[in-house]
């Protein structure tokens, strides 16, 4: 269920390694891997297509993760998903980043690709970010919600640090997928107990504004989108 890559098993013990899960994007792994590749020594993989549920227990999922990589001997994780990809310039900073040695979070502003090149700015649109590459610890948090829970919930006592660097999202490029993720949470989370905005603004373009990727912020490799739904579908299920 959990693999873990290093990419030189010749080295000591690596400093970063990245943390993901799959299921329904599983084909989106190899670009992820390219992409991720110039920023960690591994990665630590946690095979999810066996689960039957609409969506596993995704604290328990992170936890696993994270507890893996800090026995390989990690000192820090970079934690992604197969539809994401991190600006390439990253990749000249991270090792400064990761250079402190104290509990800390560092946030990437989070762009929700609605093409290859642009993403949407207008309203809370203009404002997700997320903590993703994170100091570990000694132990992680128990109680964390089930859905939509921070990575960096489960790292207690951390510094939350901001970074200038964007983290691209690719799952909203598509409408049918707007609509199926909005229908997912609808469904996950019926009575918004967990995300009192809600999930019906996923699915509405009303007002769009969009900004496109500058050329020295693009991500590798460039995507290809295949139109496909990358998730569960609650109306199949």
């Amino acid at each position: 269920m959990i693999s873990i890559t290093l990419k030189n098993c010749q080295s000591s013990a690596p400093k970063i390694l990245a943390v993901f899960s799959f299921r329904y994007d599983a084909h989106l792994v190899p670009d992820l891997l390219a992409n991720i590749s110039p920023l960690v020594e591994g990665w630590v993989a946690y095979d999810d297509t066996a689960a039957t549920e609409l969506f596993s227990d995704e604290p328990y999922r992170r936890r696993a993760l994270l507890s893996a990589a800090r026995d390989a001997g990690a000192d820090w994780v970079l934690a992604v998903d197969p539809d994401e990809r991190f600006e390439v310039g990253l990749a000249d900073e991270i090792g400064r980043l990761i250079s402190v040695d104290r509990p800390i979070c560092y946030s990437f502003a989070v762009r929700e690709m609605f093409a290859p090149d642009k993403y949407r700015i207008d309203g809370v649109w203009g404002t997700k970010r997320q903590a993703r590459l994170l100091r570990l610890a000694d132990g992680f948090a128990e109680q964390v919600a089930p859905l939509h829970s921070s990575w960096h919930s489960l790292i207690e006592g951390a510094e939350h640090v901001p970074t200038d660097f964007n983290l691209y999202h690719l799952k909203m490029m598509t409408q049918q997928r707007r609509r199926a993720r909005a229908d997912l949470y609808n469904r996950l989370d019926p009575e918004r107990k967990i995300q009192k905005i809600g999930y019906d603004y996923l699915a509405d373009d009303e007002g769009a504004v969009f900004e496109f990727i500058e050329p020295h912020r693009r991500y590798l490799p460039p995507h290809h989108d295949d139109g496909g739904l990358w998730m569960a579908s609650p109306a199949a299920s």
